[in-house]
């Protein structure tokens, strides 16, 4: 048998892990799964071929790995049990409310000695891995201007029907700290690291502490500027996007869709004008950049079943994790700048 992996937590996240660990084609078993809305735990275990288990405990006792799937505010105390049972596990984003809480997470999964792996899943993206590949390039020059605008209904109703995320006792916060921690995480990692934030933020929806709209102007290290946007409407219509453009000393890159593309930039000097990568293709020229994309749910599971460390980790969160807190408390001084 390979490795059993158990679940807490049993929606759409859940759902996105468990189709990402059935399309790997690794050894996996689905073990347990345990959700308190005890309906959905059914329903996903029917779909995937798992066990609805009354309790978390029974899921802990049947795997050789746990998905962290919940709401946020249980993740600190279901990863302090992993860690006391030695089970590796993967936590959603994000990991706590707020940076010195995800700070304590990964030193305790670090002491604890368990494979740990977060879910930023951008950095496996090939399209943002393709982006960092061109932004990288010595022909491009230094990065200038950076616009990044991430919009989605807000996840209380519709296909996600996360009621929690408009419960500040359970979410922590809105848009920013449950949806765009992917968005300042791929920043750094793709573009740059940022220097300083200043921020704006609106509630619209009048959910007690979750906040739907964010504007944060950055300043990167390398001398550039930008701007953010993070948006909770509803638009039910219209799916979640994001659009990242680029303005480099000698080259201009915009991403449409952040998984596969379109890709397109121009670069000085280039005889080929405007080029444009989607799909296949733009996996295809990553294979032969040598840019890393994975599957993230088969790099946990091979993590587990080599017994090495996973990547992203809980350690690679604490970053993404302070640049949120920065923009926090710059929306909550008027804008003032803050450094993260």
């Amino acid at each position: 048998m390979g490795v059993r992996v158990g679940f807490l937590g049993a929606g759409l996240i859940a759902n996105f892990h468990a189709l990402g660990l059935f399309e790997s084609g690794e050894d996996v078993a689905f073990a347990g799964v345990h959700d308190p809305d005890h309906a959905r735990a059914e329903e996903f275990a029917a779909g995937w071929g798992a066990t609805a288990e009354p309790s978390e405990a029974a899921v802990f006792d049947g795997c050789d790995a746990v998905y962290v799937c919940t709401w946020t505010s249980e993740h600190e105390r279901l990863v302090a049990e992993a860690c006391r049972r030695g089970l590796p596990v993967f936590c959603e984003k994000p990991l706590a409310f707020d940076g010195d809480r995800a700070e304590a997470m990964a030193a305790a999964v670090e002491a604890a000695g368990v494979i740990n792996q977060v879910g930023l899943v951008l950095r496996s993206s090939p399209a943002f891995g393709y982006l960092r590949h061109l932004v990288a390039d010595p022909a491009a020059g230094r990065v200038m201007s950076v616009v990044f605008r991430d919009d989605q209904y807000i996840p209380v109703q519709g296909m996600y029907a996360s009621v929690w995320r408009g419960d500040k006792e359970r979410a922590g916060a809105g848009t920013l700290l449950e949806h765009s921690i992917h968005d300042v995480d791929i920043l750094e990692h793709a573009i740059g690291p940022v220097a300083s934030v200043s921020a704006r933020s609106a509630n619209f929806h009048g959910l007690d502490g979750i906040e739907d709209s964010v504007a944060t102007v950055f300043d990167l290290e390398g001398g550039g500027v930008g701007v953010h946007t993070t948006i909770w409407h509803d638009v039910m219509e219209r799916p979640s996007l994001r659009r990242v453009e680029v303005f480099c000393e000698r080259r201009h890159l915009v991403l449409e869709g952040d998984w596969d593309g379109p890709l397109s930039w121009t670069t000085t000097g280039e005889e080929a004008g405007e080029q444009v990568l989607a799909g296949d293709a733009l996996r295809e020229a990553c294979r032969a950049a040598g840019v890393t994309t994975v599957n993230p749910d088969a790099a946990f599971v091979q993590a587990v079943a080599a017994g090495r460390a996973a990547t992203p980790s809980f350690r690679d969160a604490v970053r993404p994790h302070r640049l949120v807190d920065a923009i926090y408390r710059s929306a909550a001084g008027g804008g003032s700048p803050v450094r993260p």
